[in-house]
């Protein structure tokens, strides 16, 4: 079965996509990578994204709208997709989280946007989509997503190994000898970064690339120790959490507090170090022996310099499994959506905290409608990806 893995994480920034062939042969899931990709949101879209996000206040009509642009986008690329790779049996949309609601520490509700009829059409084939919110009514979180990924790429792992995801928010699955401990979102990756890299446009690219801003400034250890003392971070797993918390007006709250007076570069380090230090405690208090990491924040040398400095664990690219790690999240949706048509459930009680492991997503059907393939009867063992 062919397909595509669409997704725009919480860096708001584009479109990743991932074609892909899966065939199971017996308890081994092969996985051909057909062709990756990234698309940049037209400079409109992101900026009407981003004037809709928290703490903005927005309202039905941008709403309307957005659904509708974010759809025809994704679209766009699926359209794009399939005329260089070829026909494809399903497209699996995460679409571009603009709420995830958390309260007392539980998960209620999401909502990503991205109409689906509009990709269905694009790509002429059935789109698997909303792939959080089955998870949240049994209970769970609905994120992470990627421990499905991570379980079947690094199963065959000896000891304790962690996979580090760092987009918008950073998050972490713990695995130990092919068993899943725990996965959950430590808190802000580039979310506070790019907050202030935007506010005072520091760079036009609208991110700290490489981290050359965080290592010309410094870290301002008084804001620092107030950002850690936020009560997330002592909160059990599984945890979720978003930009509904980390922006910049809660930097900004933070930093009135305390009346200091503190540069924008020096507040990029120090965000940084806010990263850091909450990854690095999270992967200190789970004793992991080996990191594999992916995520754009991987190119944000000074971020994850002083990650490797203050674990004393050198990362792994997660593309040495095979997966590119700038599109390990667009891989992980379509591997959802090939575990969801086959009826087998894509998260766990020890990552969500799901009661039940619900079978994720809704179908939205193609031109010539929608097929449903035989149920699977169990969860692969292993993952073999190969490209082209």
């Amino acid at each position: 079965m062919k397909v595509l893995g669409l997704i725009s994480g919480t860096s708001h920034d584009g479109i990743d996509a991932c074609f892909v062939e899966f065939d199971l042969l017996e308890e081994t899931l092969k996985a051909r990578i057909l062709g990756s990709g990234s698309t940049k949101y037209t400079s409109s879209l992101r900026s009407a994204i981003l004037a809709s996000l928290p703490p903005e206040v927005t309202s039905f009509e941008s709403v309307c709208k957005l659904d509708t642009q974010i759809g025809q986008e994704f679209g766009q690329v699926a359209a794009s997709m399939v005329a260089k790779y070829g026909a494809v049996n399903l497209v699996s949309s995460h679409g571009q989280t603009m709420y995830h609601w958390i309260d007392d520490h539980r998960a209620l509700g999401t909502l990503q946007l991205g109409q689906t009829a509009w990709i269905a059409d694009a790509a002429e084939a059935s789109v698997i989509s909303d792939l959080r919110i089955q998870d949240i009514v049994r209970g769970g979180h609905g994120a992470p997503l990627v421990p499905a990924l991570d379980l079947l790429a690094l199963g065959g792992q000896r000891g304790r190994v962690a996979s580090l995801n760092l987009g918008g928010i950073a998050n972490v699955t713990v695995i130990e000898d092919g068993k899943l401990v725990t996965a959950f979102d430590t808190g802000p990756a580039s979310a506070l970064i790019d907050a202030v890299v935007l506010k005072y446009a520091l760079n036009p690219k609208g991110f700290d690339d490489r981290g050359r801003i965080a290592a010309s400034g410094s870290v301002n250890q008084v804001l620092l120790n107030r950002l850690l003392a936020d009560p997330y971070y002592s909160e059990p797993a599984p945890k979720s959490t978003g930009k509904e918390l980390f922006h910049i007006r809660y930097l900004e709250r933070m930093s009135n507090e305390l009346t200091i007076d503190i540069s924008p570069v020096d507040l990029v380090s120090t965000v940084t170090e806010l990263t850091a230090v909450t990854v690095a405690n999270a992967l200190r208090d789970y004793r992991v022996k080996t990191l594999f990491a992916a995520g754009g924040g991987v190119g944000n040398e000074t971020l994850m310099g002083s990650i490797e400095s203050k674990t004393e664990l050198s990362a792994i690219s997660f593309s040495e499994v095979g997966i590119d790690a700038d599109y390990k999240e667009a891989f992980a949706m379509a591997l959802i959506g090939y575990l969801s048509i086959h009826n087998l459930p894509s998260t766990f009680e020890v990552t969500t905290g799901t009661k039940s492991p619900p079978i994720l997503g809704k179908i939205t059907p193609g031109p010539d409608g929608y097929s449903v393939p035989e149920p699977l009867r169990s969860f692969p063992k292993s993952l073999v990806v190969t490209s082209d």
